[in-house]
C-alpha cells in the first residue's frame, strides 16, 4: 500500500494553513470530520487547540490514530458491535 504524503491548505480559526498528510489520514479525518458532523475545518482547529509541541501534521495523525484505537477498544469491550467496527474500516 503506497500513500504519498499530500500537501493541503486549510483555514484553522480564520488562518489559512499548509498541512501535509498521507491521502489515508486526510480520508479518515474527512470520515471522523463527518460523524461528528462538523467541518473539517472546525475538526483541525480543535485538534490543533489541544496539540502541545508537535507540529499540526503530527498531532492530526496522532489524532487519528487515537480515534481508531479508541474504536477497537470500544469493540474489544462490547461497547460498538463488530458490524459498526468493520462499518467504519
Amino acid at each position: 500500500m503506497k500513500s504519498l504524503v499530500v500537501k493541503r491548505s486549510i483555514v484553522v480559526s480564520g488562518h489559512k494553513t499548509s498541512v501535509s498528510l498521507e491521502d489515508a489520514f486526510w480520508n479518515a479525518l474527512k470520515e471522523i470530520a463527518k460523524a461528528r458532523n462538523v467541518t473539517l475545518s472546525e475538526l483541525v482547529a480543535a485538534i490543533d487547540g489541544e496539540r502541545q509541541h508537535e507540529n499540526l501534521s503530527s498531532t492530526i495523525r496522532l489524532f487519528v490514530l487515537g480515534v481508531y484505537r479508541k474504536q477497537l477498544a470500544d469493540l474489544k469491550e462490547g461497547r460498538i458491535s463488530e458490524s459498526i467496527f468493520w462499518a467504519a474500516a
